[in-house]
């Protein structure tokens, strides 16, 4: 318990939601894939040895499936004063999309695209630019305004069958 409130301290702090580490717990992390909805996909959320989170699998379209994603649910983190949401990542060439719920019971998230180079990149995401989505459909509400996030999550769907690789270093909010 004292652990999880460290990190709460240090999130409220510094904006980071989470950085990966040879010692890092994945305690909160969670996958949810199309299998959800009767789909095919599987994937796997681990560290490796160097301390970086691996999100690695397989997108099947079969049974109307097409998505992974991996979650991650923490208290509440002011988001006021903060402009980017930015991940430290070394994917595959392949495009994912970042999302964030300011209420983790919320059916909808905020969402943004990234495509990976094969290199470690800095991903900068302007959190005014997110916009809502549920089930992949834009939503007509407002874009994300601030105030307070309580998920992250990382998910690949790009309508097609694929392999998937993404490592994950860091994940922080940015003034």
């Amino acid at each position: 318990m004292l652990v999880l409130i460290v990190i709460a301290f240090l999130q409220m702090n510094t904006g980071v939601l989470y950085d990966f580490s040879k010692s890092a717990s994945l305690e909160g992390w969670y996958i949810v894939n199309d299998g959800v909805m009767g789909g095919r996909s599987s994937s796997t959320f681990k560290l490796n040895k160097q301390g970086n989170a691996i999100f690695t699998g397989q997108v099947s379209l079969e049974n109307n499936g097409g998505f992974s994603s991996v979650h991650y649910r923490f208290p509440a983190l002011e988001t006021t004063g903060y402009q980017f949401l930015a991940l430290r990542v070394k994917g595959d060439g392949k495009r994912y999309q970042v999302r964030i719920k300011d209420r983790a019971g919320d059916n909808y998230s905020y969402i943004a695209y990234f495509t990976t180079s094969g290199e470690w990149q800095d991903i900068k995401v302007p959190l005014k630019d997110m916009y809502p989505s549920f089930r992949g459909r834009t939503l007509d509400l407002p874009n994300f305004s601030g105030g307070e996030i309580e998920e992250f999550a990382l998910l690949i769907g790009n309508k097609k069958e694929e392999t998937f690789r993404i490592l994950i270093d860091k994940i922080e909010l940015l003034k």
